[in-house]
């Protein structure tokens, strides 16, 4: 049985018994208020997931309860009951953070579709907050970024992964934050007091990687004098990372999939087999399907690996995260290197955002880092830039059909200003901490957009 919580809202009695009596029959734990006010007392004193509210009521209207609901939960789920001719109202609701309306009267199969669409949308925002509020509390890893669909979709992905001990593959092009994201799945986990070891395949011979994973006993090759713990050891009751993990050689597979078989390994030179609990996390850059129908990858052992696939998309693909991210690393570079840039220039956020990053969120962190230790001003401007960006390098055209890019950015700045302020009831400090913001870059971005 379901354990959502709905609270019903409405003045008539007839309406919401028969709202209520529905939703029971649904599975769903319900909450009943005769009017704004008793409800959203109820909703003051209990852990609700959904409201479905009468828009027009006595005395309190739906409007004002979604408006207060959101202040003390803004994750808070709101779905408005119109009749007809309150529906200009309903959709003005919207605008304010209602997910949906319905017309009375009620069609049950449409709100037990609109109740389920919306519970889930609930469930994917609270899944990735509390995945987030993890990070920053285990290890500081506020690096995860984002407000873009395409990356919050891998992030509820990576959410709802963390708290198993299943293998996760991490598919991305290079600077995407696969290792960032493992992490992540490790601290966000029941392993998260463990350790988290990390290994790169990449240009290791075979016997390297052998050694390096599974460990050797003294006098297994030249070399080797002492007794070595392999990355398996080392992580045992926590995590192991194998990033590049395509560049292990087809002879290495077969060990490798013992392990997740059998969670023993043998050491080089050794014929112990030694148990080991390992959680075991990869990463690539390449295709590994492919591979497996060329003959370059075991597909028993892919798998095995990619029991959940988790995909970074590039930064090319979230434009919408560029702004965020320009802001978090000026800030970050500001404290380290004792700077005070208020912000970037009008014609090098333009750049920024048609830049197409090949290095994704690393190269963007490497420029403005660059950018902050460079400029002589408190703006950063086109003359702070790296030469490929000051080229000019284009998004592509169907990306950059309608409005102009900057126009966008704009609309999108300003709309999440306008939420932080509202969600705040107009304190500023508040609504840049919401953002992310300084202060004085919160108050320049309200110069900026002519805010009152």
């Amino acid at each position: 049985m379901s354990q959502e919580t709905i609270l019903v809202i409405d003045d008539e009695q007839a309406q919401r018994e028969a709202l209520a009596g529905h939703l029971l029959k649904q599975g769903y734990k319900v909450l009943v208020g005769e009017d704004g006010t008793s409800g959203l007392e109820l909703f003051a004193h209990n852990q609700v997931d959904l409201i479905l509210t009468d828009f027009r009521m006595h005395g309190m209207d739906g409007l004002s309860v979604l408006q207060q609901a959101r202040r003390l939960n803004p994750e808070v789920e709101v779905v408005l009951l119109t009749a007809y001719g309150t529906i200009d109202g309903a959709v003005e609701a919207m605008r304010e953070g209602a997910c949906h309306y319905l017309e009375k009267p009620i069609e049950l199969d449409e709100l037990d579709q609109v109740v389920q669409a919306a519970l889930e949308h609930h469930h994917l925002v609270s899944e990735n907050r509390l995945l987030k509020t993890k990070l920053e509390e285990g290890h500081g890893l506020t690096g995860i970024i984002s407000v873009d669909p395409a990356m919050e979709q891998a992030l509820n992905v990576v959410a709802r992964a963390a708290s198993s001990r299943t293998t996760v593959l991490i598919h991305g092009e290079s600077g995407t934050g696969k290792e960032l994201v493992a992490q992540a799945i490790h601290t966000a986990s029941p392993r998260q007091g463990k350790a988290f070891v990390a290994f790169n395949c990449a240009a290791l011979s075979q016997n390297l990687i052998e050694s390096e994973l599974f460990g050797h006993e003294k006098g297994s090759f030249t070399g080797a004098d002492r007794q070595r713990l392999g990355r398996f050891e080392q992580a045992d009751g926590g995590t192991l990372f194998i990033d590049e993990v395509a560049e292990i050689p087809v002879e290495l597979q077969v060990k490798l999939l013992r392990v997740l078989q059998e969670r023993v390994i043998e050491r080089v030179g050794g014929d112990t087999p030694r148990k080991v609990d390992v959680r075991l996390l990869s990463a690539t850059n390449q295709n590994l399907e492919e591979m497996v129908a060329r003959g370059r990858f075991r597909a028993d052992l892919f798998y095995r690996l990619n029991v959940v696939e988790v995909h970074l998309p590039p930064l090319r693909e979230r434009r919408q995260d560029i702004p965020v991210l320009i802001d978090y690393f000026l800030r970050r570079y500001n404290d380290e290197n004792g700077k005070d840039i208020s912000e970037v220039s009008r014609e090098a956020m333009d750049l920024l955002m048609r830049y197409n990053y090949p290095g994704n969120v690393r190269e963007l962190q490497n420029m403005i880092e660059r950018a902050v230790v460079m400029t002589r001003n408190s703006v950063i401007t086109r003359a702070d830039l790296a030469v490929e960006v000051q080229a000019g390098a284009q998004v592509p055209a169907t990306q950059a059909e309608g409005a102009g890019l900057s126009d966008q950015v704009e609309a999108l700045e300003k709309a999440a200003i306008e939420r932080a302020l509202e969600q705040t009831e107009g304190i500023q400090s508040q609504a840049a901490e919401l953002l992310g913001l300084t202060e004085r870059n919160l108050r320049y971005k309200l110069r900026k957009y002519g805010f009152k």
